[in-house]
């Protein structure tokens, strides 16, 4: 379904991708791990047609998506969703016009009305009641925002979801809610799946396949059984959050 071919990407001098081969194959859920700043937010935003790559292919259901037009990339887009590290609700909305955001564009009358209801019931998906849903952003909990940011990923029903570090400031309890959330929808859905993240629980929780960014390229890609048992020191040592080894803390 998604597919990186020797993709890369430069920012100046930085050379942030140096040539990432990476496959997800439709119904997938492949968590993409690393330290900060390798590139793993890149990698999506490219597929995103966020970011243009500077060499290499990438490719969603087959199509070159590094060439399509802004006017031919938007039936894609509207095959995916995305949940942003920090949700990226808008404060002047209440919940549920961030959720039916999509929707509410030109929306007459009846189509607002069914565009509320629906927004409601993705909201109830992730266990948001109608009253959160009459709220402001700024009125929920870090974690009640990043289940609404989640409500609204999944309000197209999207056939691919990228997810960009889903428990970024959350705290243990409620990490673990979100992981299992997006495993559960991602399961139900049958959505390809593409998480970014530092995080192990969202590892070991979402992840049908595991592939490790470093220094620009995938270094390491199998699942969190053979992750578990593989002795590769870059992968060893990102496991056990050690200081000492082969990847260099960035100061």
């Amino acid at each position: 379904m998604i597919e990186w071919r020797d993709a890369q990407k430069r920012f100046g001098a930085n050379h942030v991708l140096r040539g990432v081969d990476l496959e997800v194959a439709r119904g997938e859920s492949c968590v993409v791990i690393g330290g900060s700043g390798t590139g793993k937010s890149v990698l999506i935003k490219t597929a995103l047609g966020l970011l243009k790559p500077d060499g290499g292919e990438i490719r969603i259901d087959g199509r070159r998506v590094d060439q399509l037009s802004e006017a031919a990339r938007v039936p894609l887009m509207n095959r995916m969703g995305v949940l942003f590290q920090g949700g990226a609700l808008f404060d002047s909305l209440k919940v549920w016009e961030n959720v039916a955001f999509r929707k509410l564009r030109g929306a007459g009358r009846k189509a607002l009305a069914e565009a509320k209801e629906a927004a409601i019931e993705k909201l109830r998906r992730v266990g948001l009641g109608p009253d959160a849903a009459e709220r402001y952003p700024a009125e929920l909990s870090g974690g009640m925002q990043k289940r609404a940011a989640l409500a609204r990923a999944m309000m197209a029903d999207p056939e691919i979801l990228f997810v960009d570090e889903p428990t970024a400031g959350l705290d243990p309890i409620m990490s673990g809610v979100i992981n299992h959330l997006i495993r559960e929808i991602v399961t139900e859905s049958g959505a390809t799946a593409v998480t970014i993240t530092h995080d192990l629980s969202t590892l070991r929780t979402v992840a049908d396949k595991v592939a490790m960014l470093h220094q620009g390229r995938i270094i390491w890609q199998g699942s969190v059984a053979e992750a578990d048992a593989d002795p590769n020191p870059y992968l060893r040592q990102f496991l056990a959050g050690r200081a000492e080894g082969p990847i260099e803390a960035v100061r």
